[in-house]
């Protein structure tokens, strides 16, 4: 049977620690162990990890704050694992979740994956409808691959799991990145010829931000790592990578104008429509969280294009 190693940076988050230990010491499959690595935190978490040392092995760390590549590569140097999970410390997890990837890599013994995240029923309203903006069909949910996406897959650092031997192989992620590390070290992994997947059933649920105002900062950085990842990697860029810029330029371009050009004045309306009902159908019908969704699906498109944009431009602090 395989034995994990679910490697999780912390940067003064003991309360979201809490909830994820305590999803993971719900865990139907048990044979695994836990590297929390404390960041540098002046909110350090040793007493919730010491909480949960009664019901499955939690080995705790603190380095000095070098960012979360930094915090995931020292964690991998002491894991045991045969594969190592590599979480963020702001998800949960069902506890049918290390059970489905270890089905999975039954059926396709890959040598990385990822899963895909959702909103769980207790997060907040703004919580549910930012997952919607950053998961939807709608929005740019597509760049982040899926279920149905032809390209290769492209797992990301909030849940990933890799063989052990590949990340010793590709000196795990690169600290000099600030932002865009995982998708650089999974193009790293998909070009050294190891195969990657999705497996859908390995799903986490994801916190993410709590107003938009943090989102708007977190999809900014986004926008701005693409630009650093496709001067890294010059083949990578996507047309789908750009549309948010170009959303952003079409949209404050037909505002500024002050043009009435009903055409396209009726496809954004028909696009903000489209938005609040994809959003209040996949919530049960929740008119709030459909509306929210207005607001989020918007934040993320013009966050993640500013950023593409002031990077390209040059003008990223």
């Amino acid at each position: 049977m395989r034995y994990y190693s679910i490697i999780i940076p912390v940067y003064n988050r003991p309360d979201e620690v809490d909830d994820l230990l305590h999803s993971l010491s719900r865990q139907i499959y048990r044979r695994f162990e836990i590297v929390l690595v404390e960041d540098g935190s002046t909110l350090p978490c040793r007493d919730v990890a010491e909480r949960y040392a009664d019901q499955m092995l939690v080995r705790y760390f603190v380095i000095p704050n070098g960012g979360p590549s930094g915090a995931r590569n020292y964690g991998a140097m002491q894991s045991r694992g045969d594969y190592l999970l590599i979480l963020d410390s702001d998800v949960v997890l069902p506890e049918t979740y290390l059970e489905a990837v270890d089905r999975a890599l039954d059926e396709n013994p890959v040598d990385a994956f990822g899963g895909p995240d959702c909103a769980h029923p207790s997060f907040t309203p703004i919580q549910k409808a930012i997952s919607y903006a950053m998961t939807s069909f709608f929005t740019t949910g597509g760049i982040r691959g899926g279920k149905k996406k032809l390209d290769k897959f492209y797992p990301r650092s909030f849940n990933m799991g890799i063989r052990r031997e590949v990340f010793q192989a590709l000196q795990g992620f690169d600290t000099t990145m600030r932002y865009g590390e995982d998708i650089d070290f999974s193009t790293r992994i998909i070009r050294g010829g190891y195969r990657t997947a999705l497996f859908p059933e390995a799903f986490v649920y994801h916190k993410r931000r709590t107003t938009f105002r943090q989102f708007f900062r977190q999809v900014e950085h986004s926008g701005e790592a693409r630009i650093a990842l496709t001067a890294k990697y010059p083949d990578t860029l996507k047309l789908v990578h750009c549309l948010p810029a170009l959303f952003v330029v079409g949209t404050c371009g037909l505002l500024v104008a002050g043009v009435w050009w009903p055409v396209l004045y009726a496809l954004l309306l028909l696009y903000v429509l489209l938005i609040f009902l994809d959003a209040t159908r996949q919530n049960g019908g929740n008119v709030q969280i459909g509306l929210l969704a207005i607001a989020a699906s918007f934040t993320q498109l013009f966050g993640y294009g500013i950023g593409f944009i002031r990077a390209r431009l040059g003008l990223t602090h």
